[in-house]
């Protein structure tokens, strides 16, 4: 029995079973956080609130793009020594990256020009605050990813998000529940998970005066070429925020966001493979193994592809029924044939996904970059084009795929550069690689039966 149990948790250690769990967690955590405030705020708050969450979240990407990837490729791996000179050098970069947006923070609030805008001026006046409350947890973040230790990764996770939770449910109970005490309860959630970070040594503040020119430079250089696609990348997402909040309001960006969140359902997958399947890749490529790197493209975009399927059909007929359980006063909204738009479109969305990867691990983000431009334009002019025919959220809901069959053509363009592969092989494979796991987990099952009965 022991030497079972044993069996079952070194399974569970395997890294992409500790990430898809963290991602379901993660997920789950923020569903039940948005769910409430949907439930506790008005419309209107709620579209406030997720403009001012989607601007932080771009501006942020500065920070993330220019270290976090830089960071992970140059720390994994190294001797002490060097692992320290890197954290160091991160350090150095981070701090001067959150001083320069302290600077405009407090420029903004020393002249006398208000932003009318809600959403925007709020971030305007809490942006530089947010960026140092939350610099701690992000380098142990960037830490725990270089190695590969995702289970202290979903502990920082779990306890800004669970610290959110609990104190809006406090907010609740004690009456004291409104837009602003919502935004201040985030700023707390933050501080003190950064402040846990340092207390653990996650954070590795002791290697701040470890830093040296030449890693500073380095991290650098790789970083300029990443934080634009981080960028283009969260612009894409954050385009359709802008244009809804501008030209239809903060009540059909909460509408529009309510059938966005509910798209978890594949982002969760998608993140998982997207976090564990990097080493693999830039492993092959190492090797100069072209054939392999293709292979693994295609195995787990189509992979995932299958297993949305049924996802996909059963969010057709279920809409309402999910859109009901966040808050029913939405189900006189379109926010139900928002979720379905984005569900058919998701079956694109993990070769589109993996292209992406497989790009960087090949050493290509300039590509990635210049990509990303392209689909962002798209997404830009399709939202504009959307809205003026719709005149509502179905209009950018629609639009969606312009950026997405932007991607495909350019990423499948230039990787047949690299290596000459049949996009339709992607889902060939994947159709034999669910067939496979279906049998293999059938087989394990029949055979723990049968060692149960002997």
């Amino acid at each position: 029995m022991l030497a079972k149990i044993k069996q079952i948790l070194d399974k569970l250690r395997n890294p992409h079973i500790i990430n898809l769990v963290g991602n379901a967690v993660m997920s789950v955590l923020n569903m039940v956080l948005v769910a409430v405030l949907f439930n506790y705020l008005k419309v209107d708050e709620m579209g406030v609130w997720f403009f001012f969450q989607g601007t932080v979240g771009l501006v942020d990407t500065f920070r993330a793009g220019l270290l976090t990837t830089a960071f992970i490729t140059s720390y994994a791996g190294t001797a002490k020594e060097r692992a320290a000179e890197v954290a160091g050098s991160a350090w150095f970069l981070a701090l001067l990256v959150t001083a320069l947006f302290v600077v405009v923070n407090l420029v903004y609030l020393a002249v006398p020009f208000q932003i009318k805008d809600e959403g925007l001026n709020l971030f305007m006046h809490w942006f530089g605050l947010i960026f140092i409350f939350t610099l701690p947890s992000f380098i142990a973040s960037c830490v725990a990813q270089a190695e590969q230790r995702f289970d202290r990764l979903l502990y920082i996770r779990v306890i800004s998000t669970g610290l959110s939770i609990v104190m809006v449910l406090a907010l609740i109970v004690t009456k004291h529940i409104n837009f602003m005490n919502v935004v201040y309860s985030g700023f707390a959630a933050g501080s003190i998970t950064s402040l846990a970070t340092i207390v653990f040594g996650w954070a590795r503040v002791d290697t701040i005066f470890k830093k040296s020119t030449q890693t500073v430079k380095a991290l650098f250089a790789f970083g300029k070429y990443s934080v634009g696609t981080s960028l283009g990348s969260n612009l894409f997402r954050y385009s359709d925020t802008a244009i809804i909040n501008f030209m239809l309001g903060p009540g059909s960006l909460a509408v529009y966001n309510l059938g966005l969140r509910l798209m978890e359902l594949v982002e969760i997958p998608l993140r998982s493979f997207a976090a564990t399947i990097m080493p693999p890749l830039s492993a092959a490529y190492n090797q100069d193994n072209k054939y392999h790197v293709i292979y693994l493209l295609k195995k787990y975009s189509g992979l995932l592809t299958v297993i949305l399927i049924p996802v996909v059909i059963g969010s057709l007929f279920f809409a309402e029924v999910a859109i009901w359980i966040v808050d029913k006063k939405y189900l006189a909204t379109p926010a139900a044939n928002v979720f379905r738009v984005f569900m058919t479109f998701a079956l694109l969305y993990p070769v589109e996904r993996f292209m992406a990867l497989t790009l960087d691990a090949i050493n290509q983000p300039k590509v990635n970059m210049i990509k990303l431009i392209f689909m962002l334009a798209a997404n830009v002019i399709g939202d504009f084009l959307g809205v003026w025919i719709f005149g509502n959220v179905y209009g950018v809901a629609f639009a969606t795929i312009l950026p997405i069959l932007t991607g495909l053509v350019i990423s499948y363009n230039w990787l047949q550069r690299y290596e000459k592969f049949n996009l339709w092989d992607v889902y060939k494979i994947g159709w034999l690689e669910t067939q496979w796991l279906i049998k293999d987990s059938l087989a394990m099952v029949r055979k723990k039966k049968s060692i149960a009965s002997e």
